[in-house]
């Protein structure tokens, strides 16, 4: 997993005091950008500011990225608590319990629930003004291979 994050005095002036960018490559870069709190004791929690291209046919922002959003962070969490060993998503359960709307600032909060020397279990929730959205949990693999694609011979 590569995530780094971007200087305060490049954030737009849309983002709410207190949160920082991270850059993250691939499927996340389309969703974001992922924010993370830049107070110290707020340093696990997340969130994403939605819009127009968040929601789905109903107006509402789509499941998708609510899932989306719940597995990215707990896998920031599992690579953090795998020494940031790279880790892969090999179950997860979502529970939809309130909607969101275009506009909308979700806030992610993840927390592991136990780990062993392969395994990692992590519990996350996505809030909005305190009203819960949706919670997930997911067991997370520490993997030993980087993710990337190994070429083929003949």
């Amino acid at each position: 997993m590569t995530t780094h994050d971007i200087a305060p005095e490049d954030r737009p002036e849309d983002r709410p005091e207190g949160w920082r960018e991270l850059k993250i490559d691939g499927f996340m870069a389309l969703i974001g950008p992922l924010l993370r709190a830049t107070a110290r004791d707020r340093k696990h929690s997340y969130a994403l500011q939605t819009n127009e291209g968040h929601k789905n046919h109903l107006g509402v922002i789509h499941g998708g990225v609510i899932t989306s959003l719940l597995d990215q962070v707990m896998a920031i969490t599992a690579w953090n608590a795998a020494d940031r060993q790279p880790t892969v998503t090999v179950q997860m359960e979502t529970r939809f319990t309130g909607g969101a709307r275009v506009g909308d600032f979700l806030q992610i909060q993840a927390s592991i629930r136990q780990a062993t020397r392969s395994l990692i279990f992590v519990e996350a929730d996505i809030t909005c003004d305190d009203r819960l959205i949706a919670s997930a949990s997911a067991v997370m693999k520490i993997s030993k291979t980087s993710g990337k694609a190994s070429e083929k011979t003949s």
